[in-house]
C-alpha cells in the first residue's frame, strides 16, 4: 500500500481554522469523512477517545490523531496544516502545526501500525516537514506528500 492509494486530495486542509484540539479534530473529521462511510461525528468521537488515552501530539510540531471504526472499510488518511499552531498537549508542550489523521477498520490488526510508522518516518525528514509547513495550497501539499509515495 502507498500513501497515494489512501490519501484523497479532498482530505487535505491547507489552512486549519481551528485553534484548539477539539476544533482541529472536528475539522479533520469533516474533511476525511468524505472519503469514508463514517460520519464526521463518529470519526471525531473515536479520535477524542484515543486522545483521552494520551496525546497523539508526538512533538516537533506534529500530531497523528488516529482511531479505528467499523464503518471505515480501508485505511484512510487526512492531512491538516495550522499556520498559527494549536495547543495540543504534545509530548514536548510545543504548538502543533502538522496533522496527519489516520483511520483504520475496526478489525485491522497491524496495518495501522505500519502506516503510523511510515508517517512518523516521513516526518523525521526535515526537508519534508519544512516543505509541508511552507506549502500554501492543497495541491502543493498533495504534491509534496506524493513525492514521498513509498510503500508500507
Amino acid at each position: 500500500m502507498k500513501i497515494s492509494e489512501i490519501l484523497n486530495k479532498d482530505s487535505i486542509i491547507a489552512d486549519l481554522a481551528s485553534t484548539n484540539k477539539n476544533g482541529v479534530i472536528k475539522e479533520l473529521a469533516r474533511s476525511v469523512s468524505k472519503a469514508t462511510d463514517a460520519s464526521p461525528d463518529d470519526i471525531a468521537a473515536v479520535l477524542m477517545e484515543r486522545e483521552m488515552l494520551g496525546s497523539t501530539g508526538i512533538g516537533g510540531g506534529i500530531a497523528i490523531p488516529h482511531g479505528k471504526l467499523n464503518s471505515v472499510k480501508s485505511v484512510t488518511i487526512g492531512f491538516g496544516l495550522s499556520r498559527q499552531g494549536v495547543e495540543y498537549d504534545a509530548l514536548d508542550n510545543r504548538l502543533v502545526h502538522i496533522f496527519f489523521l489516520l483511520l483504520t477498520p475496526e478489525n485491522s490488526t497491524g496495518g495501522h501500525l505500519k502506516v503510523l510508522a511510515q508517517i512518523s518516518k516521513l516526518l523525521k525528514k526535515t526537508q519534508f516537514k519544512e516543505g509541508l509547513q511552507a506549502a500554501t495550497s492543497v495541491d502543493e501539499i498533495h504534491d509534496i506528500i506524493m513525492e514521498e509515495n513509498e510503500e508500507f
